[in-house]
């Protein structure tokens, strides 16, 4: 059995017998957290909120929130944590949250991450939130994010560094020029850097000083990643 096979295999195995409770997974841009959310789902069978996906659905669906946050949003302005608190307060009343829900977005601020623990705390039978940081060094993750290259046509992604097209500049698939995103480049990419780190930081040394955050190597395959999560949470929720 190959590595990937045996690091799916061992993390199903652990996540059938663990229920993983509410988990917030970090990772800078170009971590491959989307990924690696992804994989989580599926080996729990638990959702994954994203605040973003909690907006548009409030909007789309004319909630009494999602007409707030719409007002506020049409006046250029950023939506308050209250209000996305309350968001989140709805969704987590779902029963498939039950056992679980991978959270992306949220907390991204220490207010939040505070008022999230105060609501845990007091529910009956809630498990506290984990932290688990995806981890890939600075120059990896710039080679990931400037060597992307897209196929306007097909949308396949390749990567001029590690996943290459079989001629350059120019898809497999279909023959198509491929374009570079405009936001894909070093400059675009230290700006977000900074700001990752800097929402980032406080939220992270908020879970250090509780016991609850763990580092994974992200520089590794997906399965073995996935793998490292589940080992991980399984060893805060001991």
């Amino acid at each position: 059995m190959s590595l990937s096979a045996t690091s799916v295999e061992k993390g199903r195995e652990a996540g059938s017998k663990l229920a993983p409770g509410p988990i917030l997974l970090l990772g800078a841009p170009g971590v491959g957290k989307g990924t690696q959310a992804k994989e989580l789902v599926k080996l729990w069978g638990i959702p994954q909120i994203s605040t973003g996906d909690l907006l548009r659905g409030n909007v789309a669906r004319d909630t009494q929130l999602g007409r707030v946050a719409k007002e506020i949003m049409g006046r250029g302005e950023l939506v308050p944590d209250s209000l996305v608190n309350e968001m989140v307060a709805a969704r987590l009343l779902e029963p498939d949250t039950a056992n679980g829900y991978i959270l992306d977005g949220f907390p991204r601020t220490l207010a939040q991450a505070s008022w999230l623990d105060g609501r845990l705390a007091a529910a009956a039978q809630g498990l506290p939130v984990v932290a688990v940081s995806i981890q890939v060094n600075y120059n990896q993750l710039l080679r990931r994010i400037t060597g992307r290259r897209n196929c306007p046509v097909c949308q396949r992604i390749y990567n001029i560094y590690g996943n290459p097209p079989q001629k350059d500049g120019v898809c497999d698939v279909d023959g198509t020029p491929l374009v570079q995103r405009a936001d894909d480049t070093e400059k675009v990419f230290e700006e977000r850097m900074r700001a990752y780190e800097a929402k980032t930081a406080p939220v992270v040394e908020h879970y250090r000083g509780l016991g609850r955050f763990a580092e994974v190597d992200g520089d590794r395959p997906i399965a073995t990643i996935a793998a490292g999560i589940v080992d991980a949470v399984e060893r805060l929720r001991q």
